[in-house]
Order: C-alpha cells, then sequence, then structure tokens
C-alpha cells in the first residue's frame, strides 16, 4: 500500500495551513514527497469557492468584524462555507494519477469515509442527490448537512477538502447561504447525539476510513519530522533535472 502521511496542524489559521498546501502540492507535483492528509481547526472564517456567488455571504464587513470572523475568496470548488473551532477540517494533498483520475469518484470517496465515519457513532448520514457532503436524517425527515467538500486539483494533485462538524457552533453559519443552499439547515456530531463531543473522538475514525477507502497507509508524522521531510523535498524539487 502507498504511504499517506498524517498531519495534526491543531488550530492554525486559514491562510496559514492554504500556504503550507501550496508548498506540499509543489512538492508532490514534483513527486518529491508521499501523499499527505492535513487534519486541522481553523478560527472563525468564511471562504468563497471560485465558482461562489458573493450575495451568499448575508453579513456586512462590519458584523464580521464584530463577530470575529475572517473571509477569504478561494480556488476550491463549491459555493460558500463556514469553519471554526469543534470542526475537523481535512486537507488531502494526493496524487490521482497514482489512484485513480476521476474527479467525481474522488469527491464520492471522500464522502464515503466520512459516512463511514459516523455510522460508528450510530448516525445513519448518507448522500443527497445533485448536491455534495453527507447529510443526516433528522427526527422531521428533513436532511441536514453534517460535512461539506471543496476540492482543487491541478496535475492530478489534489488540495482542499472537507469540513466536518463535531461540536462546531452552527449559529455561525446564519452569517451565510451555506453551500449555496438556503433550504437546508447544517448539523453537528453533538446535535445528532444530544452529547457533548470530543474532536479527538471522531478524528481517528475518519482517519482510518480515509486510508481504508483510498487504499492508502496512514503514518501519523510528528511536526518537526512532517516539515523536515517537506524541506528536503523542496530542495530536491529545486535541482534542476
Amino acid at each position: 500500500m502507498k504511504t499517506c502521511h498524517i498531519l495534526d496542524l491543531g488550530l492554525i489559521d486559514y491562510a496559514e495551513a492554504w500556504a503550507l498546501q501550496k508548498r506540499i502540492v509543489a512538492a508532490r507535483k514534483a513527486d518529491a514527497m508521499e501523499d499527505v492528509l492535513l487534519l486541522c481547526e481553523h478560527p472563525h472564517v468564511i471562504t468563497l469557492g471560485r465558482n461562489g456567488k458573493r450575495e451568499h455571504l448575508l453579513a456586512s464587513e462590519r458584523v464580521l468584524r464584530q463577530r470575529g470572523v475572517e473571509f477569504h475568496a478561494t480556488d476550491r470548488g463549491g459555493d460558500i462555507t463556514y469553519h471554526g473551532p469543534g470542526q475537523i477540517v481535512g486537507y488531502p494533498i494526493l496524487n490521482l494519477a497514482e489512484i485513480r483520475r476521476d474527479v467525481v469518484w474522488y469527491v464520492r470517496t471522500l464522502e464515503e469515509a466520512m459516512i463511514r465515519a459516523t455510522a460508528e457513532f450510530g448516525i445513519e448520514v448518507g448522500r443527497e442527490a445533485g448536491k455534495t457532503g453527507i447529510w443526516a436524517r433528522t427526527a422531521s425527515g428533513a436532511a441536514e448537512k453534517l460535512a461539506a467538500i471543496g476540492v482543487h486539483i491541478s496535475r492530478w494533485v489534489t488540495s482542499h477538502g472537507f469540513a466536518y462538524n463535531v461540536s462546531t457552533d452552527l449559529r455561525y453559519f446564519d452569517l451565510i447561504v451555506p453551500c449555496g443552499i438556503s433550504d437546508r439547515k447544517p448539523a453537528s456530531l453533538e446535535k445528532l447525539l444530544d452529547r457533548r463531543v470530543e474532536r479527538a473522538e471522531a478524528a481517528p475514525r475518519i482517519v482510518r476510513h480515509f486510508g481504508g477507502v483510498f487504499s492508502l497507509e496512514m503514518r501519523e508524522t510528528a511536526r518537526d519530522e512532517f516539515f523536515e521531510r517537506l524541506e528536503h523535498a523542496e530542495a530536491f524539487a529545486a535541482v534542476p533535472a
């Protein structure tokens, strides 16, 4: 099995995580580094995908400042979404040329990893036709979104990824039309289970099923070791052929 390195960045600003993704993507394109799954949380931030509609941001700049929420336009797919504490954000940087050259399959497989992880909590989630992400059926029968997906692929190397709500403060989604869908509400594990859920309860499940669906050997890498690997990869990639 191919190796995928896991690095948990903890709480990190969105811009810093994006800059790190770009470094890893460049190294992966040069075949100087193996596949990587970055896990993190972000301080309150709203991001807009490259095809998103600015009118789906419902709050003014003044309101965003008052609530301590940043805003970033990005190059990922999808529309608008929110990231914040209590959420597992995953940024897989994979070379799909070595796995399967199929963008739709890749998105569906990300969904499958989170569906399987959620099932371990006794929650039945699934897909909604024509929509990305994973959805939970509530007692009223309405579907609520537990996880969102927005990806970017260049020369078959992936970036951006998924956001899975564990103990997220769902009131922040009121600042936007989440993913451009006005008739659906967000969900979290805490809301669905009606109990406190720690991020550490869900992250290992997602990692395990991520490795399973992509047939990758998931290897947790210490921060110092990871950045040493990255620096060596960048030095290798900079050497003329």
